[in-house]
Protein backbone atom coordinates (compact mmCIF):
# COMPACT_ATOMS: atom_id res chain seq x y z
CA UNK A 1 0.00 0.00 0.00
CA UNK A 2 0.90 3.66 -0.36
CA UNK A 3 0.76 5.20 3.12
CA UNK A 4 0.64 8.97 3.57
CA UNK A 5 1.85 10.23 6.96
CA UNK A 6 1.13 13.72 8.29
CA UNK A 7 3.87 14.52 10.80
CA UNK A 8 3.96 17.58 13.07
CA UNK A 9 7.29 17.15 14.84
CA UNK A 10 10.35 15.12 13.87
CA UNK A 11 10.33 13.09 17.11
CA UNK A 12 6.60 12.30 16.77
CA UNK A 13 7.01 9.86 13.92
CA UNK A 14 5.15 6.56 13.43
CA UNK A 15 7.62 4.81 15.74
CA UNK A 16 7.36 1.04 15.71
CA UNK A 17 4.73 1.18 12.96
CA UNK A 18 7.54 2.14 10.58
CA UNK A 19 9.08 -1.27 11.26
CA UNK A 20 5.80 -3.05 10.60
CA UNK A 21 5.21 -1.16 7.37
CA UNK A 22 8.75 -1.76 6.16
CA UNK A 23 8.44 -5.50 6.86
CA UNK A 24 5.21 -5.63 4.86
CA UNK A 25 6.70 -3.76 1.92
CA UNK A 26 4.40 -0.75 2.10
CA UNK A 27 5.54 2.54 0.60
CA UNK A 28 5.50 5.44 3.08
CA UNK A 29 5.48 9.15 2.23
CA UNK A 30 6.01 11.46 5.23
CA UNK A 31 4.82 15.06 5.03
CA UNK A 32 6.58 17.18 7.70
CA UNK A 33 3.92 19.86 7.97
CA UNK A 34 5.72 21.81 10.71
CA UNK A 35 8.73 22.13 8.39
CA UNK A 36 6.68 23.62 5.56
CA UNK A 37 6.16 20.47 3.46
CA UNK A 38 3.20 20.64 1.09
CA UNK A 39 0.32 18.19 1.21
CA UNK A 40 0.40 16.13 -1.99
CA UNK A 41 -2.52 15.13 -4.15
CA UNK A 42 -4.38 12.60 -2.00
CA UNK A 43 -5.73 10.35 -4.72
CA UNK A 44 -2.57 8.24 -4.98
CA UNK A 45 -2.62 6.98 -1.39
CA UNK A 46 -4.40 4.10 0.35
CA UNK A 47 -4.05 5.00 4.05
CA UNK A 48 -3.63 8.33 5.85
CA UNK A 49 -1.82 8.12 9.20
CA UNK A 50 -1.73 11.33 11.26
CA UNK A 51 0.67 11.56 14.18
CA UNK A 52 0.92 13.63 17.38
CA UNK A 53 2.50 16.98 18.07
CA UNK A 54 2.85 19.73 20.69
CA UNK A 55 0.48 22.13 18.95
CA UNK A 56 -3.30 22.18 19.47
CA UNK A 57 -6.07 21.99 16.89
CA UNK A 58 -7.22 25.56 17.66
CA UNK A 59 -3.80 27.10 16.91
CA UNK A 60 -4.44 27.76 13.24
CA UNK A 61 -3.27 31.36 13.52
CA UNK A 62 0.10 30.21 14.90
CA UNK A 63 0.33 27.19 12.58
CA UNK A 64 -1.59 28.03 9.39
CA UNK A 65 -0.89 24.61 7.90
CA UNK A 66 -3.33 23.14 10.46
CA UNK A 67 -6.21 24.55 8.41
CA UNK A 68 -4.94 22.93 5.23
CA UNK A 69 -4.38 19.69 7.10
CA UNK A 70 -7.92 19.60 8.45
CA UNK A 71 -9.30 20.35 5.00
CA UNK A 72 -7.28 17.41 3.65
CA UNK A 73 -8.59 15.16 6.44
CA UNK A 74 -12.18 16.15 5.63
CA UNK A 75 -11.66 15.37 1.96
CA UNK A 76 -9.91 12.11 2.76
CA UNK A 77 -12.63 10.79 5.07
CA UNK A 78 -15.82 12.33 3.70
CA UNK A 79 -15.15 12.58 -0.04
CA UNK A 80 -12.63 9.84 -0.78
CA UNK A 81 -13.86 7.50 1.97
CA UNK A 82 -10.41 6.04 2.54
CA UNK A 83 -8.92 4.56 5.74
CA UNK A 84 -7.64 6.98 8.37
CA UNK A 85 -5.56 6.20 11.47
CA UNK A 86 -4.76 9.04 13.89
CA UNK A 87 -2.76 9.02 17.12
CA UNK A 88 -2.99 11.73 19.83
CA UNK A 89 -3.13 15.01 17.87
CA UNK A 90 -4.13 12.93 14.84
CA UNK A 91 -7.09 11.61 16.87
CA UNK A 92 -8.09 15.15 17.86
CA UNK A 93 -7.70 16.47 14.31
CA UNK A 94 -10.06 13.78 13.02
CA UNK A 95 -12.75 14.91 15.46
CA UNK A 96 -12.24 18.65 14.92
CA UNK A 97 -11.97 18.44 11.14
CA UNK A 98 -15.28 16.58 10.88
CA UNK A 99 -17.26 18.92 13.14
CA UNK A 100 -16.49 17.69 16.65
CA UNK A 101 -14.96 19.72 19.45
CA UNK A 102 -11.52 19.48 21.06
CA UNK A 103 -10.64 21.42 24.23
CA UNK A 104 -8.02 21.70 26.91
CA UNK A 105 -8.07 19.24 29.82
CA UNK A 106 -8.14 20.47 33.41
CA UNK A 107 -5.00 18.40 34.09
CA UNK A 108 -2.73 16.84 31.44
CA UNK A 109 -2.72 13.04 31.33
CA UNK A 110 0.83 11.66 31.22
CA UNK A 111 2.16 8.17 31.93
CA UNK A 112 0.71 4.68 31.98
CA UNK A 113 -3.02 4.60 32.71
CA UNK A 114 -5.93 2.20 32.39
CA UNK A 115 -8.37 2.69 29.52
CA UNK A 116 -11.62 0.78 29.20
CA UNK A 117 -13.28 -0.29 25.96
CA UNK A 118 -16.91 0.68 25.43
CA UNK A 119 -19.54 -1.76 24.16
CA UNK A 120 -18.91 -0.44 20.66
CA UNK A 121 -15.15 -0.73 21.17
CA UNK A 122 -15.37 -4.37 22.14
CA UNK A 123 -16.99 -5.14 18.78
CA UNK A 124 -14.87 -2.82 16.65
CA UNK A 125 -12.53 -4.61 14.21
CA UNK A 126 -9.58 -2.30 14.99
CA UNK A 127 -9.67 -3.40 18.64
CA UNK A 128 -10.34 -7.09 18.00
CA UNK A 129 -8.49 -9.25 20.51
CA UNK A 130 -8.21 -6.57 23.19
CA UNK A 131 -9.71 -7.13 26.62
CA UNK A 132 -12.27 -4.92 28.34
CA UNK A 133 -9.43 -2.76 29.71
CA UNK A 134 -5.97 -1.95 28.40
CA UNK A 135 -2.94 -0.30 29.93
CA UNK A 136 -1.96 2.58 27.68
CA UNK A 137 0.69 5.31 27.54
CA UNK A 138 -0.62 8.87 27.65
CA UNK A 139 0.93 12.27 26.98
CA UNK A 140 -1.69 14.92 26.20
CA UNK A 141 -3.26 18.08 27.54
CA UNK A 142 -6.24 18.31 25.17
CA UNK A 143 -9.14 15.95 24.59
CA UNK A 144 -12.09 15.32 22.30
CA UNK A 145 -15.03 16.90 24.10
CA UNK A 146 -17.71 16.37 21.46
CA UNK A 147 -17.81 13.70 18.78
CA UNK A 148 -18.35 14.63 15.14
CA UNK A 149 -21.49 13.48 13.38
CA UNK A 150 -21.29 9.72 12.88
CA UNK A 151 -18.61 9.38 15.57
CA UNK A 152 -18.59 6.51 18.05
CA UNK A 153 -16.56 6.31 21.27
CA UNK A 154 -14.57 3.08 21.39
CA UNK A 155 -12.59 3.56 24.62
CA UNK A 156 -12.29 6.02 27.50
CA UNK A 157 -11.40 6.61 31.12
CA UNK A 158 -12.30 9.11 33.85
CA UNK A 159 -9.55 11.55 32.86
CA UNK A 160 -10.45 11.50 29.15
CA UNK A 161 -13.81 9.93 28.19
CA UNK A 162 -12.94 9.71 24.46
CA UNK A 163 -9.71 7.72 24.28
CA UNK A 164 -10.57 6.11 20.95
CA UNK A 165 -13.19 6.86 18.33
CA UNK A 166 -14.37 5.78 14.92
CA UNK A 167 -16.13 7.90 12.33
CA UNK A 168 -18.04 5.97 9.70
CA UNK A 169 -16.59 2.58 8.85
CA UNK A 170 -12.88 3.24 8.26
CA UNK A 171 -11.65 6.32 10.13
CA UNK A 172 -10.15 5.74 13.58
CA UNK A 173 -8.43 7.90 16.15
CA UNK A 174 -6.73 6.86 19.39
CA UNK A 175 -5.70 9.36 22.05
CA UNK A 176 -3.16 7.11 23.74
CA UNK A 177 0.23 6.16 22.32
CA UNK A 178 1.12 2.69 21.08
CA UNK A 179 3.92 3.61 18.68
CA UNK A 180 6.64 4.11 21.33
CA UNK A 181 10.15 2.76 21.13
CA UNK A 182 12.91 2.66 23.74
CA UNK A 183 13.94 6.24 22.87
CA UNK A 184 10.49 7.87 22.88
CA UNK A 185 10.43 9.36 26.39
CA UNK A 186 13.92 10.85 26.07
CA UNK A 187 13.06 12.39 22.69
CA UNK A 188 9.72 13.81 23.84
CA UNK A 189 11.11 15.10 27.13
CA UNK A 190 13.38 17.40 25.13
CA UNK A 191 10.30 19.21 23.73
CA UNK A 192 9.51 22.14 26.09
CA UNK A 193 5.72 21.78 25.80
CA UNK A 194 5.90 18.07 26.60
CA UNK A 195 8.30 18.57 29.50
CA UNK A 196 5.92 21.12 31.02
CA UNK A 197 2.89 18.84 30.72
CA UNK A 198 4.88 15.95 32.17
CA UNK A 199 5.88 17.95 35.24
CA UNK A 200 2.34 19.30 35.68
CA UNK A 201 0.76 15.87 35.50
CA UNK A 202 3.31 13.79 37.39
CA UNK A 203 5.40 16.10 39.53
CA UNK A 204 9.15 16.44 39.07
CA UNK A 205 10.14 13.23 40.87
CA UNK A 206 7.86 10.86 38.98
CA UNK A 207 8.59 12.69 35.73
CA UNK A 208 12.27 11.84 36.12
CA UNK A 209 11.34 8.16 36.37
CA UNK A 210 8.96 8.05 33.42
CA UNK A 211 11.48 6.51 31.03
CA UNK A 212 12.10 3.60 33.41
CA UNK A 213 8.36 3.27 34.01
CA UNK A 214 7.69 2.96 30.30
CA UNK A 215 10.53 0.46 29.79
CA UNK A 216 8.75 -2.15 31.88
CA UNK A 217 5.60 -1.83 29.77
CA UNK A 218 7.29 -1.51 26.39
CA UNK A 219 7.05 -5.19 25.30
CA UNK A 220 3.31 -5.19 26.01
CA UNK A 221 2.84 -1.87 24.22
CA UNK A 222 4.78 -3.11 21.20
CA UNK A 223 2.57 -6.19 21.11
CA UNK A 224 -0.50 -3.91 21.30
CA UNK A 225 0.82 -1.89 18.37
CA UNK A 226 1.38 -5.06 16.37
CA UNK A 227 -2.18 -6.20 17.02
CA UNK A 228 -3.60 -2.80 16.08
CA UNK A 229 -1.53 -2.73 12.90
CA UNK A 230 -2.57 -6.25 11.92
CA UNK A 231 -6.23 -5.47 12.65
CA UNK A 232 -6.06 -2.25 10.64
CA UNK A 233 -4.65 -3.85 7.53
CA UNK A 234 -7.00 -6.81 7.84
CA UNK A 235 -9.95 -4.42 7.80
CA UNK A 236 -8.78 -2.18 4.98
CA UNK A 237 -7.48 -5.09 2.93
Amino acid sequence: MNILVFQHLAVEHPGIFRDFWREAGHRVHVVALDEGAAIPELAGYDLLAVMGGPMDVWEGDRHPWLRAEMAAIRRWVLELGRPYFGICLGHQLLAEALGGKVGRMAVPEVGVTATGLTVEGRSDPLLAGFGDEVQAFQWHGAEVQRLPEGGVTLAGNAACPVQALRVGRRAWGIQFHVEMTATTVAEWSAVPEYAASMDAALGAERARGLEAELAGHLPAFNAMARRLNDNLFRVIG
